[in-house]
């Protein structure tokens, strides 16, 4: 849940504005952020919110190797619950082995599904790590062929059918949006409404119950890295104290 940080000179001014947020806007935001609470300053990294280059969607890279084939899946995920959901949709029973690693953000975890220890869930992972990817995950799917490739063939072998396959995948670029909330005076939400066009936010809700004469709360997702350039601009326009919220 979101803690109220005050815009103003003095920390005497910052209790006299930091009143109750009404129950709508807690339990909105709340939602929104599906965080626990934590002050937010001036100070704040948004490192973890930063943007990440990721793949469009699922691809396919398939070859063989010593009269293996090795298939590798790749797809996109948010968080450990959607790498398993990817993982039962693209693993094949019927396979040797299907082995496995993913990364988003700084969690990241692989699996060799049977071979010799680090040859294959490690490599996919290296793999992932080299391309500058995030938020996805890499399924190789081995059908063994008859012929034993040593340690080094494995790592090789994983690695290289990963690497393939994160090669030729289309990427893109996503930025993370940090939910904000501003109470603001009747007068200038005039003066909001045009810096938050000029800064392309989104979701733009107002809420007037806020419990505070000619006070209303405006709330919006903004791009990561213009949230202290909004707060600077709309200091920059308002004749009067606002209060930001995170």
């Amino acid at each position: 849940m979101p803690v109220a940080v005050a815009v103003t000179s003095s920390f005497h001014s910052f209790y006299k504005l930091n009143h109750r947020l009404s129950a709508s806007f807690l339990a909105t935001l709340a939602c929104a952020t599906q965080k626990p609470m934590v002050p937010a300053t001036s100070s704040n990294s948004y490192s973890n919110l930063g943007p990440y280059r990721t793949i469009k969607e699922s691809v396919t890279f398939e070859k063989e190797i010593k009269k293996s084939k090795f298939i590798a899946v790749a797809g996109p995920i948010s968080s450990e619950q959607s790498a398993h959901s990817f993982l039962s949709q693209v693993r094949d029973p019927r396979a040797t082995h299907n082995c496995w690693a993913y990364k988003v953000g700084d969690q990241y975890r692989s699996n060799d599904d049977g071979e010799p220890s680090g040859t294959a869930g490690k490599p996919i992972l290296s793999a992932i790590e080299s391309s500058g990817l995030d938020r996805v995950m890499v399924v190789v799917i081995r059908h063994f062929g008859g012929i034993k490739l040593g340690t080094g063939g494995l790592v090789r072998a994983y690695g290289g059918v990963a690497s393939e396959c994160l090669r030729n995948a289309p990427s893109c670029v996503v930025k993370s949006k940090v939910p904000m909330g501003v109470e603001i005076p009747f007068e200038l939400v005039g003066v909001l409404y045009h810096q938050l066009q000029s800064f392309q936010v989104e979701g733009i809700k107002q809420d007037y119950d806020t419990g505070k004469d000619g006070i209303t709360m405006v709330t919006f997702k903004v791009d990561f890295d213009q949230v202290e350039k909004l707060e600077d601009a709309l200091k920059a326009n308002c004749s009067r104290d606002i209060v930001f919220y995170k």
